[in-house]
This record gives structure tokens, sequence and C-alpha cells, in this order.
């Protein structure tokens, strides 16, 4: 068991004797203030605060940082006030432990307002302190250790907010051994077999690479000993997370990504870095592209280093990285390698320049909280810099919702709700309308409105980015499908017995049982959505039930009347279907065709796509068009036109006019004086088609006008 005489030895290799006391006294404190508490595993409670200095002192912080963690849960869990702690280890101190107590007691789950004002709580105590967060990172990590008495929903919630929140923070201030750590136990607590799956391949693969790896790493060290260049080759290892994100965000399989064979290289200046890259290059055949200097330009957090992929020997992927011992220092603890050099009395450029661009950065929050309108707009502004690939839109309430990059509108309206998402039918985006399609961008605020009888359209899984929307439009398009397959197979159905002067509510349940038995259907629903999606002829299910009802050929009943015609109104859904090949109007004389698995397609009556259809009044029906069709149709046009400037600006002026909309428009030379002109307009039906026909006809440049469609 780890002592605090242990963590006395590991501070006396950087920390003078005078330091390590007032670090021992403040344990004894809490020791004596913890007494009789213990954590949930059983041990005494002090352990966790020794263990969370211990981490601090592998990244040699200072004697008040190491103080404050011994202390940090003394405010909260024992009654003992800042002011009492201020008095014994003064100030600065007392003033850390309150600040890493005030980071406890933030709930990232909570509502919008509330996650806000914590977001403030944490910028304002880190803009006082920045250690008061790295203290923090280290609570939350030996926190994470040690998950395993914990119930697995409270496991989960643990380790979804370090992974959302701490680990982002350790990578936005480059204290790259506590993320990596941080998004590993993560990992494993939210996928635990997953995760013991990677660690099983990983380790079996390195022990089928061992010969491999250390002969590009004998390679690579020969050559720099060669040019009498300083610098150690060791092998970098890929954590659990970065393999799993790899295997899902790129598709590729284990194998794959474990196919990259990874070196890290450290010498001692930065010349040093820039010929040993030479040497690489010289060696193994650099990849285009692939190369990048985070010397010359370094990473946000201060992250310095030489990044190279090559190909090796055999064609395998090399990916190499160069930098300086305090390079690999500020890469593995970030911005605390600045105490790191500060408790040697050195006071390293590195160090202090990623010191100076997190209190930057702590600064640039600041300002965002001065000027941000309310608290809801400064967490947006936080989000944003903390989560580059997550984007953060709002509701009108101001609630936050995370959604991924490249999501829309649609993917937010599901994201409320799945009935919200179901009955969308347009968008305010910061009040202004904007079509389902758009990718959303952090920041904005969404205003979905919705309709009792809308329905979700197909095409919207064409742009949908996440996997709840798309599953939700599928489950809403299939039922959707079945019901209105159901009213259709209903209405042909009754159609062909009116033939026969019946219908189907007239007909006794033993016929249709009889029918049910005979097909293998299970209910009247399933009979009447085949026949509306074509599997079935309505005409010769009419004729068997007949046939089972009295037992004779419904011929018996004289000859079958004639039966007017189905009406269609345009909103029938997904099972009647208006054919491209000739963009049928309201006003068109219309036939309909029925196509397995679609329902009835709707075509103008002298469409010659029919063809032999025409013979088989099975497969062909009567239409008419409805009375109060308020939808907008599809209609071809071709325009045989004089070329001219604005001709394209003059055509929409036109359609605009005459209340149309152009779908789509395309031009094609004839020659040097005559152009044709293609045009998909939207129209109500066909008067206002001819209306608009009358048109462009006046125009004195346009030489004929012919209505596309076989």
């Amino acid at each position: 068991m780890f002592t605090i005489d242990d963590l006395a030895d590991r501070l006396g290799g950087y920390l003078p004797q005078s330091e390590i006391q007032q670090v021992k006294r403040a344990f004894y404190y809490a020791e004596q203030a913890h007494d009789g508490q213990r954590r949930r595993s059983g041990e005494p409670y002090v352990t966790h605060p020794l263990a969370v200095a211990n981490i601090l002192a592998n990244m040699h912080m200072d004697h008040q940082s190491l103080m404050a963690a011994m202390l940090h849960d003394v405010i909260e869990d024992t009654g003992v006030g800042k002011e009492a702690l201020a008095e014994q280890f003064g100030k600065p101190v007392a003033e850390l432990v309150d600040g890493v107590s005030k980071l406890t007691q933030i709930a990232f789950e909570d509502k919008a307002v509330a996650q806000a004002e914590n977001f403030q709580k944490m910028v304002l105590a880190m803009s006082r302190d920045i250690r008061v967060i790295i203290v923090k990172l280290a609570d939350r990590l030996h926190n994470m250790r040690t998950l395993g008495a914990l119930r697995p929903e409270k496991k989960r919630r643990i380790a979804r907010e370090t992974l959302e929140i701490y680990a982002r923070i350790a990578s936005r201030l480059g204290i790259n051994t506590i993320r990596v750590e941080l998004e590993d136990l993560s990992f494993q607590a939210l996928h635990p077999m997953r995760a013991e799956r990677i660690k099983r391949a990983v380790s079996s693969a390195r022990g089928h690479r061992r010969s491999a790896i250390r002969q590009i790493q004998n390679t690579l060290q020969q050559s720099l000993d060669d040019e009498a260049l300083s610098g150690t080759v060791i092998g970098r290892q890929k954590h659990l997370l970065s393999i799993y994100k790899k295997m899902r965000d790129q598709s590729k399989s284990f194998a794959e990504i474990m196919d990259v064979f990874g070196f890290r290289i450290i010498t001692e200046d930065v010349d040093s870095c820039y010929r040993i890259l030479g040497v690489v290059h010289n060696l193994y055949k650099p990849v285009p592209g692939r190369f990048k200097d985070y010397i010359a330009i370094p990473k946000a957090n201060g992250y310095q280093s030489l990044h190279t992929s090559l190909f090796g020997s055999n064609g395998m992927p090399i990916e190499v990285q160069i930098r300086t011992r305090e390079m690999e220092a500020m890469a593995n603890n970030g911005i605390a390698a600045h105490w790191l050099y500060k408790a040697g009395q050195t006071q390293h450029p590195i160090a202090e320049g990623s010191h100076a661009r997190a209190r930057s950065w702590i600064k640039g929050l600041l300002e965002m909280q001065r000027y941000a309108g309310d608290s809801l707009e400064f967490i947006e502004h936080v989000k944003n810099d903390l989560f580059p690939d997550d984007i953060y839109v709002f509701t009108p309430k101001g609630d936050i919702m995370e959604l991924p990059q490249g999501a829309t509108v649609i993917d937010f309206a599901y994201a409320v709700h799945t009935d919200i998402g179901n009955g969308t039918i347009a968008c305010r985006i910061d009040r202004h309308l904007a079509p389902l399609s758009t990718r959303l961008e952090s920041g904005q605020t969404l205003d979905i409105i919705t309709a009792p009888g809308a329905r979700p359209s197909l095409a919207w899984l064409n742009f949908v980015a996440t996997a709840k929307a798309r599953s939700a439009i599928r489950h809403a398009l299939k039922h959707q499908q079945h019901t209105e397959a159901v009213q259709l197979g209903r209405r042909l159905l009754n159609k062909s017995l009116a033939q026969f002067e019946t219908s189907l509510e007239e007909l006794p349940e033993g016929p249709l049982g009889g029918l049910l038995v005979e097909l293998g259907l299970k209910n009247n629903e399933a009979l009447l959505e085949s026949i509306g999606l074509g599997t079935r002829v309505a005409h010769v299910v009419a004729r068997r039930l007949l046939d089972l009802q009295q037992g004779e050929s419904p011929a018996g009943k004289g000859e079958p009347r004639a039966h007017g015609p189905i009406l269609i109104s345009g909103a029938e859904g997904m099972v009647i279907k208006f054919a491209r090949c000739c963009h049928p109007l309201p006003g068109d004389p219309v036939i309909g065709h029925l196509s397995v698995g679609k329902g009835i397609v709707v075509h103008r009556a002298e469409c010659r796509n029919l063809g032999e259809l025409r013979n088989d009044p099975d497969k062909l029906f009567a239409l008419e068009w409805s009375n109060d069709i308020a939808e907008d149709f599809p209609v071809a046009l071709r325009l045989e036109v004089e070329t001219r400037r604005g001709l394209v600006a003059e055509l929409a002026g036109l359609v605009t006019d005459a209340e149309a909309n152009i779908e789509r428009i395309g031009i094609e030379e004839r020659d040097a004086r005559m152009v044709t002109v293609n045009l998909t307009l939207s129209v109500r039906n066909r008067v206002h088609l001819a209306r608009i026909i009358k048109r462009l006809r006046n125009l004195p440049h346009v030489e004929r006008i012919t209505r596309l469609g076989n």
C-alpha cells in the first residue's frame, strides 16, 4: 500500500525538504479530518487524496498543488471551512481547495442554464489559478481508476462525463498522459466487452509484430548512429479508444489499424530534429502530403513535434514522430510542464510558452463570458472551443442539444423527440426559414414547425447524419406504407366487388376467413396490404371471395356493372406515385398501372410506356383527379430560343411572376443563333401550365415550346 513516506521519497527528487514537510502536514490534517470515512471499496478515505497527490508528483507539480490534492475533499466532506484551511496552510492553498470543491459539484447532464452556470464556475476557478483544473484532472483520474465499486449505471454516467468534459480539457491543456488514460478508462467503463477484445487483440498483435518492430527500431537507431546524431528510438503504442475510433470512423478492420508501425525519436535540440528527419526520409520513402511540422507551428495546446509517414520495407506503413526531450515532456504533461521546470528553478521557453497559451485561452474564455449576452451564449462559445468535433445548437427555450458534425435540421428534430421529427414540415434557424436539409452550425437556435398530419419523407434518408433519426424515419415510413397500402387495397377490392353489386363490408366472415387460410395470411389487413402493394390483383381476389361465398362462379349474379374510376388527390403518399416519364398533371386524362411492391403508378392516358399493359385490365385502373388538390406537380418543357444575354434571368422572372417554381434548368447550344432550354417546373394543374406556356410564347425570341413526356 502506497504511504506518505513513499510519496515523500518521490518528492525528494525535485522539492526542497521544507516544502515536503508542508505536504506531509497537509496529509496528516486530511487524515484526521477524514477519520472514520471510507471509500466504496472499503479503504480508508485518505488513500484517495494521497493517490491524487502521487499523480501530481509524477508530473512534478509544486508543493501547493500537492497540498491542495491532500485537502481537496476536506471542505466538501468534513465541515472544515475555507477560512480554517487558510489559517493552517495559507490563502493560495485554501483558494485551490475551494476551486476544486466547486468543480466537484458540476453536474454536466443538468439543464442548459445550470450547465452554463457551472461552466462559468469552472472558468472563474481556472482564471484565478489554473492549477485548480490540474488537481481536478488528477482527482478524476484516480476516481476512474477505482470505478469498480460503483453501480453500472453510475459508472457509465461518470465515464461519459469524463470522456465529454475532463478528457477534452486535458487535451486542450496538452496533458496527454492523463488524457489517454482517462479516455481508455472511460472506454472500458462504457464498452467493457469491446475494450477487452481490443486489449487482447493488441496484446496478441504486439507479440506477432515484435521482431518486425525490433528490426525497424534497430535500423532507425543505426542510421542515427552512422550520422553521429544523438537520438533515442522507441516504439509508439496506440491506446484503446484511438484504435476503436479509427475502426469505427474509417470502417477499417483491426488488422488494418495495427498494420501501421509507430515510432518516436527523442533528441536533444530542434536542429537535430530536422537533421534526423532528413536521415529518416533518406532511409524510407515519405508518403506525399503526410508530413506535419508542429515545431514551427505548434498546436493550440503547445504540442510540438515533427510527424511523418513513410513506406517501410515491403511497403509497410511507418509513422514517425521526432521531438526534443523538452517537447516530449510538454506532450506528456502539457501545461503541467511549466511547474516541472519551475520546480527545477529553470524557466524553459517551451513550458513558459505553454503556460502563456493556457493563460491566453482562459483569458479568452473570460472575455467571452464578459461579452456574452447570457450564460447560454457563453457555454456555446466554451463548448465550441473544447469540442471542435461536435456542434451545439439551442432549442427556442434555450436547452442545448449536442449533435455530430454534419447534422441537419431533421437530426435535430428527432433528437428533441421522435414525434416532433415525424411531424416536421419546416424550420426556422435564427428566426429565418431554412430547408430541412440544412447542415447545422454551433450556436444556432432552431425552431421546428410541425403539423398534425405531416409524415416523414423518404428523401430525408439521403441527408440525415444520426442513427436515431435514420432508424425513426425508416420505422415511420414502414408504418406509413403499411397504412396507405391497406387503404388503397380496400379501395381497389371494393371497386372490383362493386362490379358484382357487393362490397367488402357486405361479405360474411366465412369467405374472408377461408381466403386468408387459403393464402396463408394472418388477417384482413395483410390481404388488403398485398392488394395495395400490387402483389395480388384485386379483381382475382374479388372473384375468389364470391366463389367461396356462393360455391359457384360469380357470373351467376349476372353481368358485372360498370363502376366509377378511383379518385386521386395527390396526397395518397407512398402507394400512389406519379410517373416521371410523362409527368401527369391535374386535368390530364390519367390511367393507373399496378406495380408490384409500389402500388399504383399514375400515367397520362397517352403515355407510350404502358405498352402491352393496356390489354391487361387487371393491371390498369381508370383514375380521375379530385377537385380539391392543393399540391404542386413537376412538368418538363423544352424551349427552342434565340440566344441572348440575360436569358435565364428573364425566364426565371416570368415563371416566378406566374406563381410557379423552377426545379431544374439546363441549356444546350444548337448553333450560333439558337439554344435549347430544358425546364422542369412545379405547377398546380394543366390550366396553370397553359397560362405559363402562353406567357412564354409571348416572348419574341421563343420559337417553339414542347411539353415533354412520351
